[in-house]
């Protein structure tokens, strides 16, 4: 039998489950009802733009966790393809049928303004996950990358690499708020530095295989280039294939970027890549819905608050354990497990 716990022990749990692992369905049903008073089985959508993507997997596992954990719903609604309108429709639709919370990544820095704004105006709260738009949008909060921030280290960590010559920054689709802050802040890192590196930005596209032919056409066109770099996960999967393909790593082009595609590991694990960055999207997902239910239970009383998941750069120094730890936690296995990896 699962001993008692009160209220405070609950939250504790709630936070730490992002980092330990999934709870078990006994005692997920347990926490459920540690809270005082009874509540609504509240619903809770996530309002995304790359719902395919693989990038996303373990932000939907986080979501579903932290669901099951305070009996709770969720629903993912958006685009595949950075679709603004589609976005917004799928917001205003959410709104429309009554959603309890709404968490939505705002790649556009107006778009999603006044949808943000008539959801408030209805009693539903609004956190912004994964990208947040513009200063004016009136979102609760923020939950994901600092992606400016990101930047400046990923180009921090490109100097060093670098000392000079021509480097191509590949961007999935520029000006979009998840990612345009990243070269943002690579840039201005480049430019700070004084190195004589000329930095190229090139548009890749949404779709995987038209990234990586983005980047193949790129090193074919300037093959005396010192530097491959990409700020979303499919540019950073074609960026590793090419490096693969041409062994450039051997003839001293260097190369990094986001996320934790397989191919990205693989290339980091044999030395042709020097690095990726894990913003880890299981929290991306679990946060958004424990501060959402939290802003429900307590009538607004525990507001939703900023918060930023945290960068981590993958290296061949502490790239094993994404290779060989199979967990959900990284969207590479749908069962849960403590501890992870058994």
């Amino acid at each position: 039998m699962t001993p008692p716990l009160d209220r405070a022990a609950l939250l504790r749990l709630a936070a730490g489950t992002a980092a330990v692992g999934a709870l078990p369905d006994s005692l997920r049903s347990a926490l459920a009802t540690q809270f005082p008073q009874p509540h609504p089985k509240w619903r809770f959508v996530f309002v995304n733009h790359a719902l395919t993507n693989p990038f996303f997997v373990p932000a939907k596992y986080g979501s579903r966790d932290a669901a099951a954990l305070l009996g709770a719903n969720v629903e993912w609604t958006g685009s595949t393809s950075s679709d603004v309108g589609e976005m917004v429709k799928a917001m205003r639709r959410a709104i429309a049928e009554g959603a309890d919370g709404i968490a939505v990544s705002i790649i556009d820095p107006t778009a999603f303004d006044a949808p943000t704004s008539l959801a408030l105006k209805h009693g539903i709260p609004v956190v912004s996950y994964n990208a947040d738009g513009g200063k004016a949008n009136p979102r609760l909060a923020y939950i994901g990358q600092d992606n400016y921030q990101s930047g400046l280290e990923l180009g921090s960590r490109l100097v060093r690499l670098v000392e000079g010559g021509d480097v191509y920054l590949f961007i999935a689709t520029p000006g979009q708020g998840n990612i345009q802050p990243r070269i943002d802040g690579a840039l201005d890192a480049i430019r700070d530095s004084g190195r004589p590196i000329r930095a190229h930005v090139v548009p890749s596209g949404v779709a995987v295989g038209q990234e990586r032919t983005k980047v193949e056409s790129t090193y074919q066109a300037h093959r005396g280039l010192r530097g491959l770099f990409a700020v979303d996960a499919g540019s950073t999967a074609g960026v590793a294939d090419v490096m693969r393909k041409h062994g450039l790593h051997k003839r001293g082009v260097r190369a990094g970027g986001y996320d934790l595609l397989l191919p990205t590991l693989q290339a980091i694990h044999a030395r042709e890549l020097d690095f990726t960055i894990d913003q880890q999207p299981y929290l991306q997902g679990f946060l958004p819905v424990l501060q959402l239910f939290l802003d429900r239970y307590t009538s607004g009383l525990v507001a939703p608050a900023n918060t930023n998941t945290g960068l981590n750069f993958v290296t061949r120094a502490n790239v094993i354990p994404y290779l060989t730890t199979k967990s959900r936690f990284e969207g590479s296995s749908p069962k849960d497990a403590y501890p992870v990896g058994e």
